[in-house]
C-alpha cells in the first residue's frame, strides 16, 4: 500500500493539539536580581546603594570594617563599580561625612531656639549614628574636599545662629530671642559660647551613643534629659 505524501507543517495544530507558538516579542527585561538573590542596582541608584550599605556596616562594625570590595558584593555589582563614584575608601567616608553635615545643617536650621538646637543635635546623632561617627573622625576623611568643607561650614553657621542673640529685621518670637545666649553671657569671645553649647550637645550625644549614659538616663527620653541639662547651663533671661 502506497503512503500519501505528508503535508508540510504550517505551525498550526488542531484545537486539541499543543498551543500555537506565541509571536516573538522584544528582548526580555533585565532581571531585578542577580544569582544568589542579590539586588542588581541600576547605574542611577548605585551611589545611594553603596552609601546605604556603608552606613549599615559602620553602624554594626565601625568604619574600620569598611571595604569597597565588600560593599560591591553587598550591592551585587562588580568590585570595581564603587570606585567610579568614590575613587577609594577615603572618598566614600568623606562623602558620608559631607552628607551628614548637610543633614545636620538642615535640622539645625529648623530649631526654634538654642535649647531646641541642642535637642535636634542629639536627635540627629541618635537617628544617624554612622554619619555622626564618621563626621568627627577627621583622620578618615579627605579634609580639603569641597563638598565636605562647604557642608561643615554650613552646619557650623547654623549652630552659631542658634547661639547668637536674635537681632534681625524680621519678626521673631520673644521666646526664641530669650533662648539665645545673651551678650553678657558670651564672655569676651562670643565664639566660646558656641563652643560651650556645642560641647554640651556633642558630649551628651557621644556619651549616649557609647552607652555611657545608660545608667543616668535609664528609661527616660534622652531628649528630655538633655533639655533638663541645657536648662541648668543656659538659662533664659
Amino acid at each position: 500500500m502506497t503512503k500519501s505524501p505528508r503535508t508540510p507543517s504550517t505551525g498550526r495544530t488542531s484545537p486539541s493539539g499543543p498551543a500555537e507558538p506565541s509571536e516573538p516579542s522584544g528582548p526580555a527585561e533585565p532581571s531585578a536580581t542577580k544569582p544568589g538573590g542579590r539586588h542588581a542596582y541600576h547605574h542611577g541608584d548605585l551611589r545611594r546603594a553603596i552609601v546605604t550599605a556603608a552606613l549599615d556596616v559602620i553602624s554594626a562594625e565601625g568604619p574600620s570594617a569598611l571595604s569597597l570590595r565588600d560593599l560591591a558584593r553587598r550591592a551585587g555589582v562588580s568590585h570595581a563599580a564603587p570606585a567610579h563614584h568614590f575613587k577609594d575608601r577615603t572618598g566614600l567616608l568623606t562623602a558620608i561625612a559631607a552628607e551628614g553635615y548637610g543633614l545636620l545643617a538642615a535640622t539645625l536650621a529648623e530649631a526654634a531656639d538654642l535649647k531646641d538646637a541642642g535637642v535636634r543635635y542629639v536627635r540627629f546623632a541618635r537617628e544617624h549614628p554612622a554619619h555622626f561617627q564618621v563626621m568627627f573622625t577627621p583622620e578618615l576623611l579627605r579634609g580639603n574636599d569641597l563638598e565636605l568643607t562647604t557642608a561643615r561650614a554650613l552646619a557650623g553657621e547654623r549652630l552659631r545662629d542658634a547661639v547668637s542673640e536674635v537681632s534681625t529685621a524680621s519678626e521673631v518670637s520673644t521666646a526664641s530671642a530669650a533662648s539665645a545666649v545673651p551678650p553678657e553671657g558670651r564672655g569676651a569671645d562670643a565664639r566660646l559660647a558656641g563652643v560651650a553649647a556645642w560641647s554640651l550637645a556633642h558630649g551628651f550625644a557621644t556619651l549616649l551613643l557609647s552607652h555611657n549614659l545608660d545608667g543616668p538616663v535609664g528609661d527616660q527620653d534622652p531628649e528630655d534629659v538633655f533639655r533638663t541639662l541645657s536648662g541648668m547651663l543656659f538659662r533664659a533671661t
